[in-house]
């Protein structure tokens, strides 16, 4: 038998495909077949009863360590973004000693100062502004030649683009913990069990706004 997904041969998308990961959280749900499992084993005797008892118990125990986890690793996220702010504001405050910045971006640091609390909604919104700003900055840089010799800026670019890898790197590692999240909760039948009767659902990894993918086919260089 061939392969059923031939490269070679196989139907090809000329105009490519997008990727957009889906905003919807999946219930576990468990049938009348896990509860008949359940009772089989006490039937057969009480330590096989007991036996899948405990390990439910464990498996209980997991999910509310690896929420932790990805209580951490999310944090982890946060602690970068709110490092980059400070590295912004610091960088704004040079530059708008020697040039004229764009109002705007005066704005949206004066609004990140009042401090940040990332959360699941606005943590992509805090990154987005951020990024702005940065490309703002950027353009300033690059236009006033004066500035790249500035020490202390030149030290906070570059510590600016140390975090954003942070920040990429803290992501996958997120997601990673997402996964494994979505594919244990579904690992019939001990934790699946315990994940419906808990009423756990799917977790959503992290996803790039729209805005950003258009800026990641933008034009860098010309």
């Amino acid at each position: 038998m061939g392969n059923e997904l031939n490269e070679l041969n196989g139907p090809v998308n000329p105009d490519g495909r997008d990727i957009n990961v889906i905003e919807k959280q999946l219930q576990v749900k468990v049938g009348v077949g896990s509860l008949i499992f359940e009772i089989a084993l006490w039937v057969l005797g009480i330590i096989p009863g007991l036996i899948f008892l405990f390990m439910k118990i464990n498996a209980k125990k997991y999910f509310n360590q690896l929420q932790q986890r990805i209580q951490r690793d999310a944090s982890q996220i946060d602690n970068y973004l709110e490092q980059r702010v400070q590295v912004l504001q610091n960088v704004v405050g040079i530059v708008k000693q020697s040039v004229d910045l764009d109002k705007d971006v005066m704005k949206s640091v004066a609004a990140l100062r009042s401090g940040i609390h990332p959360n699941e909604e606005n943590r992509n919104e805090i990154q987005g502004t951020v990024d702005s700003a940065m490309r703002s900055i950027n353009v300033a840089f690059e236009a006033y030649p004066d500035l790249k010799a500035h020490r202390a800026l030149a030290d906070a670019m570059q510590q600016n683009s140390y975090l954003q890898k942070e920040i990429t790197a803290a992501r996958e590692l997120y997601n990673d913990t997402v996964l494994r999240w979505n594919s244990d909760i579904f690992a019939w039948p001990t934790k699946m069990i315990v994940a419906a009767r808990s009423n756990y659902t799917t977790r959503i990894p992290f996803s790039a706004s729209q805005e950003t993918k258009a800026q990641a086919r933008s034009t860098f260089f010309y």
